[in-house]
């Protein structure tokens, strides 16, 4: 039989007219129903689906509604800030494996409806694990603007508090409101949630907030895609894992990479003939988000120059060694505390 969670989101979403969530949820209880061996229910039931997609002219898939101007209402608007990306992940310049694990999400989420039907389950719980600056927050933002879909990102500074039993009931709200708004929710820095049970001073509080995190991820049967991005995965409690559908491993560009990223901002900024290959290898062991620093503060010199200087290796290096100098005095500063 059904879960009592997914009755009860089907009888919300029927209250509130919510159609499309409404099938979607009617489908996940018939490909639950097919897996039990109850094949004659469960295709009636997707029977049912399909007849009332057709009289309330719901898309069909790959296309897109256009989604509404949200605000969370009340203590949620302390919890969750919302954004509506144009972001592409064309946009974004990453390793194959990492472009064609999105690529796989972003076309499984807009064939959704096809792969429920065969009782199966889209992606749409990821974990991102990698280091700083190499991508993880912006692909939740080229999530959003491939999927038409608002971006939530949960914050931290308002969901954890110092008093017992607050965050979880905090948690609870953003869980509840996944299943009433569908968009992408970002638990970026995840790791201060989902840290291995002891490794905290108040270790029974942590583990009340990361077994909340547990069941509600478990129990969650919303059409929303709940993204958790770290820059720690040592430290994330292994029970976490297997909550995710998919891990996806972002790395530092490498020179082909790093070429290719500053050709596509300064190929016409710079000198005819210009050596690209030796500034990509002046610039290895940067993040892309560092990168971008750079070519930043070139486009920045060329304005200031009135766009008539074009720049020489010489001057990229430079540039390129004060943001490196940059990081390694802010390195030395954290390591020394």
């Amino acid at each position: 039989m059904a879960k009592a969670e997914q009755i009860k989101a089907l009888v919300k979403s029927h209250l509130e007219g919510d159609v499309e969530h409404f099938c979607t949820v009617a489908l996940q209880i018939a490909a639950r129903e097919a897996k039990l061996g109850h094949g004659k229910f469960a295709t009636e039931l997707r029977k049912l689906v399909d007849l009332t997609k057709e009289k309330t002219n719901l898309p069909l898939s790959g296309e897109q509604n256009p989604i509404p101007i949200i605000r969370p209402p009340g203590e949620l608007a302390e919890l969750l800030s919302v954004s509506y990306p144009k972001n592409k992940l064309s946009d974004m310049v990453l390793g194959k494996t990492t472009k064609s694990d999105l690529r796989r999400i972003i076309q499984e989420q807009r064939h959704a409806s096809e792969i429920l039907l065969h009782g199966l389950q889209p992606q749409r719980k990821v974990l991102l694990v990698g280091p700083p600056g190499t991508g993880k927050t912006m692909t939740a933002s080229a999530l959003a603007g491939e999927l038409g879909l608002p971006l939530l990102q949960v914050r931290l500074d308002g969901l954890i508090t110092k008093y017992m039993g607050e965050t979880a009931a905090k948690l609870r709200q953003i869980f509840d409101t996944t299943s009433k708004t569908r968009g992408i929710y970002l638990f970026d820095e995840f790791d201060a949630i989902g840290s291995q049970r002891g490794l905290t001073n108040d270790i029974g509080e942590a583990r009340r907030i990361l077994n909340s995190f547990l069941l509600m991820i478990d129990h969650d049967c919303s059409h929303s895609l709940i993204i958790a991005a770290t820059n720690h995965p040592r430290i994330l409690d292994i029970a976490l894992f297997r909550r995710f559908d998919n891990v996806i491993h972002y790395e530092l560009p490498d020179q082909e990479q790093i070429m290719l990223l500053l050709k596509t901002y300064l190929s016409s900024k710079t000198t005819e003939n210009f050596p690209w290959e030796k500034a990509a290898k002046d610039a290895q062991g940067l993040s892309y988000a560092e990168i971008k620093k750079v070519i930043n503060e070139v486009l920045k010199q060329s304005i200031l120059n009135n766009k008539k200087k074009l720049f020489h290796l010489n001057d990229i290096r430079t540039i390129l060694c004060e943001r490196k100098q940059s990081i390694e005095l802010l390195t030395s500063i954290t390591d020394s505390k």
